[in-house]
């Protein structure tokens, strides 16, 4: 799943470093409305990434569970991916999850990790389907079995439990981070010392 909703600005509308971008009360209302549909549940294991925006809302939907921390789940900072090198992007993107089988577990995570995770499953390569949108706190179900390479099952993709028909708005999470952007005052990036 991804986190919940968040602002990269605070209520003075300066950013926040990325690093620490709590969730917002719009968000934590996602994470408990997803805890219900995660309701009779048994997780096996829960994993976030090292934010606290994921680990927020692990907190929130698994409660009584202990957060894994994976930093390979880190949601990436600016560049392009082909600035990955090419023998770091597998490990990066994909191997999380190798030899994960038969195992319940909730991995909160980012709209872009998500992407990739999602791209890799439906096409067993290293390509980016980046026209998934990943609303805040959606959930997206796949089966995944390792028996060598793995087998992947796409079952639901951006499924937001606080809001199914996803009638709250119709922009990407992006534009909607853009928009917070342009309204911001001109202070320069956040300092990040």
């Amino acid at each position: 799943m991804r986190h919940g909703a968040v602002s990269y600005f605070d209520e003075d509308g300066r950013p926040v470093p990325e690093d620490s971008v709590p969730l917002t009360a719009e968000g934590r209302a996602q994470a408990l409305a997803t805890r219900e549909l995660y309701e009779g549940v048994e997780l096996d294991r829960v994993v976030a990434s090292p934010l606290p925006r994921t680990q927020e809302t692990a907190a929130l939907v698994a409660p009584g569970h202990e957060a894994e921390i994976w930093p390979e789940l880190r949601e990436l900072k600016g560049g392009k991916l082909s600035e990955i090198p090419l023998d770091e992007r597998e490990e990066a993107f994909v191997h999380a999850f190798r030899g994960v089988a038969r195992l319940t577990a909730l991995v909160v995570a980012h709209g872009a990790v998500n992407r990739a995770i999602l791209s890799w499953a439906l096409t067993g390569e290293r390509s980016f389907l980046g026209r998934f949108e990943q609303a805040p706190c959606c959930v997206n179900v796949l089966d995944v079995t390792h028996g060598g390479e793995p087998d992947w099952i796409v079952r639901a993709v951006n499924v937001a439990a606080s809001d199914l028909a996803h009638r709250s708005t119709r922009q990407t999470t992006m534009e909607q981070y853009w928009a917070q952007y342009r309204a911001a005052p001109d202070e320069g990036p956040p300092d990040t010392a």
